[in-house]
């Protein structure tokens, strides 16, 4: 039987070729197609190949891939109240599908509005930096301890997007820094701190020089010295040792005394 374009077999088989071409569907690795019929969910497809489902479903694509977030910098204020500048680096997944779709209205905004709020709470949370000199002694600071900052973030922002179905496989600061308004103070008051703590090792290695030498001197019977003379030894000692410049030798040609 000859079947022509004027053949109700041939109309026939064209609009039922169209109705059924709308329910085919390809699904990418690391994809995945969320399924709805008339507003009711019906499951998730996401093993990738080619497949034809119902033509009544409504599909909606989701990655599986993971994503990269790389927030903007945000001026906060640390736990001692110093204004810094703080951006973090999330790696991040939809694991449920069902979730990421319907609990929340866009799951992509959600991560980075809620990634924002995670470090805002974080920075207030821990020092910038550590100032022994103002009695601050904290065990974690953000500059110092990266590896539990990160945990401690990580944590974080996986209790804030677990609503939604998301997996944080990684988080960090990807920048940290003082605000511009007091990193210039901070810079010459870190600068004093490391000048300070070097004139405390170079005084306490003075000392510990200046008591081996009289030391040795007395016990070798070199010379006999009061306690004037151990005075002034002592003093012209601690100038050599404690100088930042090269000390200039001066010759005694007489005696002790002069």
């Amino acid at each position: 039987m000859l079947i022509t374009k004027d053949s109700p077999i041939y109309v026939l088989g064209i609009i039922i070729a169209v109705a059924l071409f709308p329910g085919f569907v390809l699904v990418n690795p690391n994809s995945s197609k969320v399924l709805l019929l008339f507003g009711k969910y019906v499951g998730t497809i996401k093993e990738n190949g080619f497949y034809w489902v119902l033509p009544f479903y409504t599909k909606k694509s989701i990655s599986l891939r993971a994503s990269n977030f790389d927030s903007e910098r945000l001026k906060v204020n640390d736990k001692l109240g110093n204004p810094i500048m703080i951006s973090t680096i999330l790696v991040w997944r939809v694991t449920d599908t069902f979730m990421a779709a319907f609990e929340v209205d866009d799951y992509k905004n959600f991560v980075r509005v809620q990634t924002d709020a995670a470090v805002r709470k974080l920075a207030s949370m821990y020092p910038y930096d550590n100032f022994a000199d103002e009695g601050h002694t904290e065990d974690i600071t953000l500059r110092s301890s990266v590896n539990e900052v990160s945990v401690a973030l990580e944590k974080e922002v996986q209790e804030r997007l677990s609503m939604a179905g998301i997996e944080v496989l990684e988080a960090r600061i990807g920048y940290l820094a003082y605000a511009q308004e007091i990193a210039n103070a901070m810079l010459k008051r870190q600068q004093a701190t490391a000048i300070v703590a070097a004139r405390h090792k170079i005084v306490e290695g003075a000392v510990s020089m200046v008591e081996m030498a009289i030391d040795q001197l007395g016990k070798k019977n070199i010379v006999d010295l009061d306690d004037e003379r151990k005075a002034a030894m002592v003093s012209n000692l601690m100038v050599v040792l404690c100088s930042d410049k090269d000390a200039s030798p001066v010759v005694n040609a007489g005696t002790l005394n002069h």
